[in-house]
């Protein structure tokens, strides 16, 4: 790798919810499939009855929620960017209306309740936005124009819910911004709302303690593994039909426009904090390091209403998100909910989300909020004394049972979350991936276990003609688990392929997970169709490039090391931001990569002086290294062969490495 390439090396993932793509064409791989898609079995009708049997679809409650306050939308249901190009598409899912067996008819109920659009009246005086993007926008009536929560992932998805309320209610300037935590969903289209003018102006920014570091960080040094899963997750791969993509639970999809970012103006430290802005107070409660690193709810006295922002939702949330992250803690999830309850419970009248629809009347919001409590609590202990008796994390989902109080509501269901991966985080969260059987201490490789067990087996026909077998009874859960040993013993047995992808889509027909029915049916059309090398739209932006800490930028140079090759090449460099006095020395050191901030090393191979905006356009690709030094941007100091050989140790890892095949 040349100097020139520092810019692939150093760009950081700091989107949650990584790439988006749409429809892709074939590729060279055989797309054949045993049957047609759209086929569904006995077992899987058979398990949709039985949902339709065990939860109340008689109740309109939720629909009559989400459609309470209808006030208008858009007539053009495209959200497109300033090219043309498609951004989101909030009438896509008007199948969803169809009669159909392809989809689990709880998963289908709350897709038809997520895929409402438009603008809403909460109360006289708050309104929100919803079915513009995976989150919902919520626009509050101050003394004097609107303070507004979670402007959504991008731009354009924020402008249009400006336009939609500038159209219906008349135009208000925007007082502030509140973010309620630090994922992208929530804060990715500020610039779609305001800009740095506005803030100079006196626009407030909002957001809890740590926001910034957190909404950068969270993905740096895992991005490129968790934003190739989050294509997986949230189904961005799919068509959107009844045999595809059909939602997510938590929302219908993500939008895939430009994200941005604000610094803050007001940081929220400590539950009960009180902000006032344009007149209307707000009371904070801290919600550190449960559904997010850094959330807060907060209330509104003025309106008797209640932000639950993601801590509680109509959907069991997850406590490990199957793309990828840090487990979360059920006991403080829980307890942070509590906290709502007996301080706000009585004295609220409607509580409105981040996702979802609003609930009104303390009853009823006290009803959501302590089985949402206790849904959380329950999947944590039931954990913990399941596995105090020697129950391990894969036998723990089998003995995972819901009381049905929790259970039948609809509010607690799998849409999002499972209790099935939840439980799994949770002794995850205490004891790790090892279950103490020392028969999987030291197991095999995937591909070595899967030729073994191949071979054990009678070899894969004899694997794909018992796999068949069980695929005709309906037990697709171990024909999958046993072609996948297929598939990883011989990565081209297109048979097992295609007969694999057959057995995920009735899987993904018959789950009331969003997210893992997004799972089945991408890995299935992998395994059809191989993976394709598409290009990845950087929708990032400039603003998280410039959010990013230097020190950051060199833990994400460690982990990009190719260590194999860097052994023997020990050295120093040091590193120096030139108008914002920082700097650093980097020690490569027995194949590791370390960094000393504020320091320098006199006998260092190479010095790199640049500026910050230097850095930024490195890394957005807008400028060269040779660009740079031309401008005088950028020096270089000793040996410049020396930092040309340091930065080829650095790689950028491919995005589109295989899931479902070795």
């Amino acid at each position: 790798m040349t100097i020139k390439k520092l810019a692939t090396a150093m760009i950081a993932s700091a989107l949650l919810f990584g790439c988006q793509a749409g429809e892709t064409p074939k590729t060279d791989v055989e797309a054949k499939t045993s049957i047609p898609t759209q086929y569904v079995s006995d077992a899987v009708k058979r398990n949709n009855r039985a949902v339709e049997k065990f939860l109340d679809f008689s109740d309109t409650t939720d629909f009559e929620l989400a459609d309470r306050g209808f006030i208008g939308t858009l007539d053009d249901t495209v959200i497109k960017a300033t090219d043309g190009t498609p951004v989101y598409d909030f009438g896509a899912y008007d199948f969803l209306d169809q009669s159909t067996d392809t989809i689990n008819p709880s998963l289908k109920r709350q897709s038809q309740l997520n895929a409402k659009h438009g603008l809403y009246e909460v109360v006289d005086g708050i309104y929100q936005v919803r079915g513009y993007d995976l989150s919902n926008v919520t626009f509050i009536k101050g003394d004097t124009g609107w303070i507004v929560v979670d402007p959504l992932i991008s731009r354009e998805t924020a402008a249009a819910a400006k336009k939609l309320i500038d159209q219906e209610l008349g135009v208000l300037p925007i007082k502030a911004v509140v973010f309620t935590h630090s994922h992208a969903d929530h804060f990715g289209g500020v610039r779609g709302l305001i800009n740095e003018y506005n803030v100079e102006q006196g626009v407030e920014i909002i957001a809890p303690e740590g926001f910034v570091l957190e909404s950068v960080s969270e993905n740096i040094l895992a991005g490129n593994a968790m934003s190739r899963r989050a294509s997986y997750m949230f189904g961005s791969l799919l068509p959107k039909r009844a045999d595809s993509q059909v939602g997510v639970g938590l929302g219908q999809t993500i939008s895939t426009g430009i994200l941005g970012l604000m610094e803050p103006t007001i940081d929220v430290r400590e539950t009960g904090q009180s902000v006032t802005v344009d007149g209307v107070e707000m009371q904070f409660i801290m919600a550190l390091g449960a559904e997010a690193p850094s959330e807060f709810m907060f209330y509104l006295p003025k309106y008797k209403a209640f932000c639950q922002a993601e801590i509680i939702n109509h959907t069991l949330h997850n406590m490990l998100t199957p793309r990828g992250a840090k487990v979360r803690d059920g006991r403080i999830w829980s307890q942070y909910i509590d906290e709502a309850v007996y301080t706000y419970g009585d004295i609220t009248d409607v509580s409105f989300g981040s996702h979802h629809w609003p609930v009104w009347g303390s009853e009823a919001v006290i009803d959501l909020w302590e089985d949402q409590r206790d849904l959380y609590r329950y999947i944590h202990d039931r954990t913990l004394f399941l596995a105090n008796q020697g129950v391990t994390m894969h036998e723990i989902p089998d003995q995972m049972n819901l009381p049905d109080a929790l259970a039948k509501n609809f509010a607690n269901r799998d849409y999002y979350g499972t209790v099935s991966h939840n439980s799994k985080s949770q002794y995850q969260l205490y004891f790790g991936y090892f279950d103490g059987n020392p028969a999987n201490l030291n197991p095999l490789n995937v591909v070595d276990e899967s030729i073994k067990y191949v071979e054990y087996m009678g070899g894969a026909d004899a694997v794909i003609e018992k796999a068949k077998t069980d695929f005709d009874k309906g037990e697709f859960r171990f024909a999958a688990t046993a072609l996948n040993h297929v598939i990883f013993a011989e990565a081209n047995n297109q048979q097992a392929a295609n007969l694999l992808a057959d057995t995920y889509t009735q899987l993904g027909y018959m789950t009331e997970s969003g997210s893992w029915r997004n799972f089945y049916m991408t890995g299935a059309k992998e395994l059809r169709e191989g993976v394709l090398d598409l290009p990845r739209a950087d929708t990032s932006g400039p603003d998280m490039v410039r959010a990013i800490p230097l020190n950051m930028y060199f833990d994400l140079l460690a982990v990009r090391l190719n260590s194999e090759k860097a052994i023997g090449k020990d050295m120093s460099i040091n590193f120096v931001v030139t108008d914002t006095d920082e700097s650093a020395t980097l020690i490569l050191s027995n194949g590791t990569l370390h960094h000393r901030m504020g320091m320098t090393d006199p006998d260092a191979k190479a010095t790199l002086k640049l500026t910050r905006d230097a850095l930024d356009k490195i890394n957005m690709k807008t400028a060269s290294i040779g660009d740079l030094r031309k401008s005088g941007d950028l020096e270089i100091d000793g040996n410049p062969l020396a930092l040309r050989s340091f930065f080829a140790l650095i790689e950028e890892p491919p995005f589109w490495f295989e899931i479902v095949r070795p």
